[in-house]
């Protein structure tokens, strides 16, 4: 007899293909039904967070309104309410404590005056960066 024992008495250890298998077959099917469940919650939360920070955009713009007495103008855009505008004497800003953040997706927000139903609007254009869409690439606006 030799030093390991006979082929016999041997017990196996580890794995067999088989059960290796079987173990990555599980985990393909868990990963097939909770993945795609997730990725749709991680869009719904992009989309949460660009409706809160065009809300803090509006609020701010409607304070550099209260102050300086008009809308920040199209060519100044979101960037007066971090920087004093040349024209505007009465800006007692910044109206934000950071610098105008870029949308969820890293898209810049679109500023509009006048808005198409009111004075204004601050726009997303979602995930795809362009007007239009559907789901996550739909438009999210002040409006």
């Amino acid at each position: 007899m030799n030093r390991r024992g006979a082929w016999g008495t041997r017990k196996a250890r580890g794995f067999t293909l088989l059960e290796l298998l079987v173990v990555l077959v599980i985990i393909g099917m868990l990963a097939a039904i909770v993945g795609p469940r997730y990725f749709s919650q991680l869009g719904k939360s992009q989309t949460t967070v660009a409706r809160a920070q065009i809300d803090v955009l509006t609020k701010a713009i409607d304070n550099f309104r209260l102050d300086v007495g008009r809308y920040p103008t199209t060519e100044e855009g979101l960037q007066a309410l971090v920087v004093k505008p040349a024209s505007s004497d009465k800006w007692v800003g910044p109206y934000l404590k950071k610098e105008v953040p870029l949308d969820p997706w890293g898209h810049p927000y679109v500023y509009q005056v006048p808005g198409t139903k009111g004075d204004y609007a601050v726009i997303s254009y979602g995930r795809d960066g362009q007007p239009g869409g559907a789901g996550e690439d739909a438009d999210i606006s002040s409006e």
